[in-house]
Order: C-alpha cells, then structure tokens, then sequence
C-alpha cells in the first residue's frame, strides 16, 4: 500500500485527462518522504486506480455538476502529521492538474485518508523486480 481510488463522475471526461492524473498521483505518493528522508509509501505497493460513474446526482442534480472523489487506503504505523502531509500534497497535486476543469465546470473534490490492518492480506507480484 497505499492504494488511491478515484471515483469521479462521467461528465469528467473532457475536461480532466484522468490517466494523467492517475499517474500524477502516484508520482506525488512515490516522492513523499519521512521525517528521515525514506520513503513514506513502499513505490512496488503504491497503486492509483480511476474509476467513472455514468449515473450520478451532484448538488442540485444539474447534468453540468461533477464530483471527484479520492480515497487513500493506507496501512498503519504513520504519524497523523505524516498523514496530512500526505493528503495536502495529494489535493494540491490534484488541484493543480484539474484547475482547467475548475475553471470551466461546477466540480466537488474529497480526498480521504483510510488507515487500517486488513484482517487478511494476501499477496502475489513481481513489480519489485521490474522497478529500475
């Protein structure tokens, strides 16, 4: 882990280049830091996934409005500081990369930050080998 789920609503398309922002994402995981300058988030566990749902109501439920949802699933053991700081960089990354949907569109952004043990975690991958 960490594992980031975006969720957005269909209307998205056009404006936001959602790959991109998927791959933006996980650059944002990759690079955060420990206080001793190691890596927060493991890069062979960081996974950024995107999702649209074609049927939605947002607000008022006016077709135009859309709405971003981003959840981050993290395993335990980090601090509530180093949790922000995730999160903050995650929605200016976020924000940066949809300004030009903002600007145009009515649009709801959430970002949360999930934290728990699974009660079972199995596991099978070879990416950490691949991994320059």
């Amino acid at each position: 882990m960490p594992h980031l789920k975006i969720e957005y609503t269909a209307n998205l398309e056009a404006a936001a280049d959602m790959g991109a922002l998927c791959r933006r994402l996980a650059a944002t995981l990759v690079a955060l830091r420990h206080d001793d300058d190691g890596p927060l988030f493991p890069v062979a566990g960081t996974r950024v996934m995107a999702w649209p749902a074609p049927h939605f109501a947002v607000a008022d439920g006016e077709p135009a409005r859309a709405f971003i949802y981003l959840n981050l699933r993290v395993t335990p053991g980090r601090s509530e500081a180093l949790l922000r700081r995730a999160g903050d960089a995650l929605l200016a990354s976020a924000k940066t990369h949809l300004a030009h949907a903002f600007a145009s569109q009515a649009i709801g952004l959430t970002l949360q930050i999930d934290e728990g043990a699974p009660a079972y975690e199995g596991k099978h991958n070879n990416l950490a080998s691949h991994l320059a």
